[in-house]
């Protein structure tokens, strides 16, 4: 978050505006184990790549922000 805007009174819950790339998965080992997975994920000779690509069970791009997505989450939290 960089900066919080004073609520508009139709507003019912926060809104995202922009971001930037995925957040980490679930149990990735915190702050170290994810820049583990994605230094391991990123080279394919790695000794764990093979092993972390599959730990994921499903395609992974670090690079990927969707802000509807968070916006649909946000509205379900209230």
């Amino acid at each position: 978050m960089e900066k919080i805007f004073k609520p508009q009174e139709d507003l019912l819950h926060p809104i995202c505006l922009k971001g930037k790339r995925s957040a980490p998965p679930e149990d990735c080992g915190g702050k170290g184990g994810y820049y583990h997975l994605l230094k391991a994920i990123n080279d394919p000779n790695h000794p764990d790549h093979a092993d972390m690509l599959e730990w994921l069970e499903h395609e992974y791009d670090p690079e990927y922000f969707d802000a509807d997505i968070v916006n649909k989450q946000l509205a379900e939290i209230r």
